[in-house]
């Protein structure tokens, strides 16, 4: 075609009546569309009626030119609906910027339509038919990631059935069914699809020649199909012995994402090959059961009694094994399987690790208890609780114990606080968590107290009710009669109190419908100080439910009651029951949200956040940032902001930059809100974003905002290089030493330096588990950590978000094998930070005195006119010796500088010459691993120990022998005595 200079002539043949001359006039047109649009524009009206007149033969082709003009015109809408008019002739293949656009535009379009659903009416079949040639052209090119994208962006489940099917059988389908199951737990917005997609992956899984059981199983658990893990688990138990392995690397990263209602269902529907193994197995455990209880004196050891439980972990599995073996190997298999899903084995091993790698630095212990004012309750209480966050798992209580005068200066509360913190310190100490707190607890249940109590103080006891549920946190099936008995047993509000917390955690999210009654029982009594408890109680056994009946009659009593205490129990509480509920708590967040009491509308804000926890959703954020800026009641702005946190978990880098401006706002109940929402996020991350955010907060004028930021900082910070981490313990000290600095900044400083030393210097935040998912205990422990702003008992509930840093390998007794790990990073770069090193008082020795040049030209002066002036005289004046020792001091400064200078080129010389630090070095197992470190550390590729499958070299990693009948080394155990 001959180069055209203007549109005109081919515009004119539009107006002709032949339609051959229109025909030719619109393929020409197309050809320079893109050139000269903005004539063709002019005559839209010509193009669009050839499209609209049925008669004319060539319709797709004046839509495909109205299409361009309408893109170049910026009317993407228009242009779109022209281009599925033109039908075959839009070339989605076609590589243009016009192509892209309307392809793009199409995708979202069909994308929108879809998830509003049929109700607005039947999607146009000619978009249909472009995404379905968009899916097509991804699948024939090998695109299995956009093709699935596609199709779940669209919730169309027969396209992900055929993207995942047309990619080539074994490691290729794996692969993408992989990515699959990694978008739905990431991008997919809606719960039910996402169960939906969550079915189809699964079924398509076990059409692979070897499936991923451990994927399987973890798709099964949050579709609640108890019956099928059970099955899958059996059937692997009864296979060759690399299946027995693989169950029990499926029992450990079940036990990992911490629900125990579910993992209950699942034990229960195990069964035993024969009666005899099951008999054998229950008497074990009934035998170790008796042995612990005779073994754990009240006031045993920190270090033996760690020493009991690691060894409970490893003797109990083998004994039950030994007794099932004369039945069949199956029998002692299903043993240590249960020992697993009953959360025995894997809390015996971290219970291990924290005693055995235990580096909390006492001198910074003791520095802060020398820095504080006994007499401050609050300071005192927050000391008392940095220990218990600093000790927190290992059983190591040796500072409470040597400065026992100092511990009882807690009275009422405080003293609750501090029996309670014991709670902290022993937490998963199945074996003999009751016998450590026998002292405190109340004596022989219901019946002492009918009979006037065990003469122990009500203070003491609640508080140690609480710390059983803190050690029995999420395993609590041991102590639930004990606690439930405590409960009725008692008409002390301060041991209702305490039997609440404590009976939550241990059944936290069972839904046991005799402890909600009891606890309602206590909730209806009206007591203030009990009802709270009570409130929170009931949100702790309904976690994750909704449970809509509870639900309702708990909101009734809040509008009846006058306690704000019992309001603000009851509105946490029913947060707690939405817990990943998402859009089927929109009813009660309309509700909550609506409401006149500023402190149901506090509860909604937390009901936002735990029902979309980690989802991202935009609706979810909206709200939030809403409530922020518009609410009247400062608390329900602060919670709103705060809330922003719990929904943005999974993008933990975002949220820095979505409460930015509300750091900088006027209300410094918005600014602690943004602290502490970039604190849950980021915890564990070290973000420098957050990091960069925290900052200029740390020297806010306003005290509790200055507090807030402390704790998040800690929290980001929590097991980061010593590098990044050693400033920030500075200005610890520095808040915490300095005299007139505002109590409520001490407390922050001094919970942030037990934060920072968390679990002995080996926990982190652990929010998620290691297949991806949310672990619910951990973030249910961080949203009632939040509510220490009004009661401070509530602090320790941070220790349920505490995710030792370990790395243990086991062999398929469930030991751990001697063995190494490479880590391709310096040795220092994750080392534990230097021990504090006592300040020793010496006489500094004096710097010599700096003498200016006017001073020297002065003394020169003075050294001339007594010369004169002993001319004059005839004889030597006696201050002549001290001028001239002067002026010769002042002189060789110059001197001085070179013999600097030498000093200083020695020194680097010296340097030079000692070694370099090597750049790899090897971890033995069991090995601490923090969250930085695990891209340089590598699960071994060959030798005798290999990993089942490559996977994050974290956590509880069970390994394969390669040579069975050589003599295994075991890793010694911890050694008893003393902590």
């Amino acid at each position: 075609m001959p180069a055209v200079s203007s549109a005109a002539g081919l515009l004119a043949l539009l107006d002709e009546p032949s339609d051959d001359l229109k025909q030719h006039a619109l393929s020409h047109l197309n050809k320079v569309v893109h050139d000269y649009w903005f004539q063709i524009s002019g005559s839209i009206g010509s193009v669009e009626a050839l499209y609209e007149d049925d008669d004319f033969p060539h319709r797709e082709l004046a839509a495909l030119v109205a299409s361009k003009v309408f893109y170049h015109l910026g009317e993407l809408d228009d242009a779109l609906s022209y281009a599925l008019g033109a039908g075959p002739l839009f070339e989605v293949e076609e590589q243009s910027e016009y192509v892209g656009t309307l392809v793009a535009r199409c995708l979202d379009r069909y994308f929108e339509l879809r998830v509003k659903g049929e109700g607005e009416g039947p999607i146009d079949p000619r978009l249909t038919a472009i995404v379905e040639r968009m899916l097509d052209k991804c699948l024939s090119s090998g695109q299995y990631e956009q093709a699935i994208g596609v199709a779940l962006e669209s919730r169309r489940l027969d396209w992900l059935e055929a993207a995942c099917l047309r990619a080539p059988a074994g490691g290729e389908r794996v692969r993408v069914l992989k990515y699959a199951l990694r978008v739905c737990q990431q991008l997919i917005v809606n719960r039910e699809f996402r169960q939906q997609v969550l079915r189809l992956v699964i079924r398509l899984y076990e059409t692979v020649d070897s499936p991923d059981w451990v994927d399987i199983c973890q798709c099964l658990m949050f579709l609640d199909d108890a019956p099928e893990v059970a099955r899958i688990l059996s059937r692997l138990l009864q296979g060759s012995e690399d299946d027995e392995l693989l169950a029990y690397q499926v029992a450990f990263d079940l036990v990992e994402n911490e629900l125990q209602s579910f993992l209950l269902a699942v034990a229960a529907r195990l069964d035993v090959g024969g009666g005899a193994g099951a008999a054998a197995a229950e008497g074990t455990a009934a035998a170790m059961e008796t042995d612990a209880a005779a073994a754990g004196a009240p006031a045993a050891e920190g270090g033996a009694a760690a020493a009991a439980a690691a060894a409970e972990g490893g003797v109990g599995a083998e004994g039950a094994a030994a007794a099932g073996g004369s039945s069949s190997p199956y029998a002692g298999r299903l043993a240590k399987l249960k020992d697993i899903l009953s959360g025995k084995t894997p809390i015996a091993l971290y219970l291990d690790f924290l005693y055995r790698h235990n580096h909390a630095d006492l001198a910074v212990l003791k520095g802060i208890k020398g820095s504080v004012d006994a007499r401050v309750s609050v300071c005192h209480s927050a000391t008392i609780a940095a220990n218990a966050l600093a000790h927190a798992g290992t059983s190591v209580d040796s500072f409470l114990r040597s400065n026992l005068e100092w511990l009882a200066k807690a009275t009422n509360w405080a003293k609750f606080s501090a029996t309670a913190s014991l709670g902290v310190i022993h937490r998963g100490h199945l074996a003999q968590g009751r016998a450590l707190m026998a002292p405190y607890l109340p004596r022989a249940g219901a019946a002492a107290a009918a009979a006037g109590g065990g003469g122990g103080s009500p203070f003491s006891e609640g508080g140690a009710l609480y710390a059983l549920g803190l050690i029995y946190a999420n395993h609590g099936q041991d102590v639930r009669p004990f606690l439930l008995e405590s409960l009725r047993g008692t008409s002390n509000e301060v041991t209702q109190h305490g039997a609440c917390l404590g009976l939550g955690l241990a059944a936290l999210g069972t839904d046991d419908e005799e402890a909600v009654e009891d606890v309602k029982n206590v909730l209806y009594s009206d007591s203030a100080v009990a009802g709270e408890a009570a409130g929170l109680a009931l949100g702790l056994l309904c976690c994750g439910s909704g449970g809509e009946r509870v639900t309702a009659e708990a909101l009734a009593y809040a509008h009846d009651t006058q306690h704000e205490k019992i309001i603000r129990g009851i509105a946490l509480g029913l947060a707690l029951m939405q817990y990943g509920r998402e859009e089927a708590a929109e009813p009660l967040i309309e509700q909550m949200t609506r409401d006149a009491d500023p402190i149901i509308r506090y509860g909604g804000m937390y009901v936002i956040g735990m029902a979309y926890r980690g989802t991202d959703n935009n609706g979810a954020v909206q709200k939030l940032l809403s409530f922020a800026v518009s609410d009247v009641a400062d608390d329900v702005r602060r919670a709103a902001v705060l809330c922003l946190g719990f929904v943005l978990m999974n993008v933990p880098q975002q949220c820095p930059r979505i409460v930015a401006l509300l750091a900088e706002s006027f209300n410094p109940h918005v600014r602690y809100g943004a602290a502490m929402a970039v604190g849950l996020a980021c915890g564990g991350t070290g973000l420098r974003e957050a990091v960069g955010l925290l900052e200029p907060m740390l020297s806010d004028p306003v005290d509790f905002v200055r507090q807030g930021a402390l704790i998040a900082m800690a929290l980001v910070l929590m097991q980061q290089p010593e590098a990044r981490v050693a400033p920030f313990r500075k200005r610890l000290d520095k808040f915490i030493g300095e005299k007139h600095e505002e109590v409520m900044c001490k407390m922050g400083a001094i919970i942030a330096a037990g934060l920072l030393d968390a679990g002995g210097r080996n926990a982190t935040l652990g929010l998620r588990s290691r297949s991806g998912y949310f672990r619910r205990t951990s973030v249910v422990g961080l949203a009632m950590f939040t509510q220490y702003w009004y009661w401070y008992p509530l602090l320790y509930f941070v220790s349920l978000a505490f995710q030792p840093s370990a790395l243990i390998a086991l062999n398929s007794d469930l030991k751990m094998p001697k063995m190494t790990f490479a880590c391709n990073c310096k040795p220092s770069t994750f080392a534990y930070p230097p021990p504090l090193t006592a300040e020793v008082k010496e006489t500094k020795s004096k710097v010599p005195t700096a003498i200016l040049s006017t001073t020297a030209k002065a003394a020169e002066r003075q050294r001339k006119k007594a010369a004169e002036k002993e001319k004059a005289a005839g004889g030597a004046a006696p201050g002549d010796a001290e001028a001239g020792k002067a002026a010769a001091e002042s002189k060789p400064a110059e001197g001085g500088d070179k013999m600097d200078t030498d000093d200083a080129a020695a020194a680097t010389a010296a340097a030079k010459k000692e070694p370099a630090e090597p750049s790899t070095h090897t971890l033995e197992n069991p090995a601490r691993v923090v969250p930085g470190q695990v891209r340089f550390v590598a699960l071994p590729a060959s030798g005798r120990w290999l990993p089942l499958r490559r996977d994050t070299p974290l956590g509880i990693v069970v390994m394969r022998d390669t040579q069975p009948g050589e003599p295994v080394e075991m890793v010694a155990g911890a050694a008893a005595g003393g902590a």
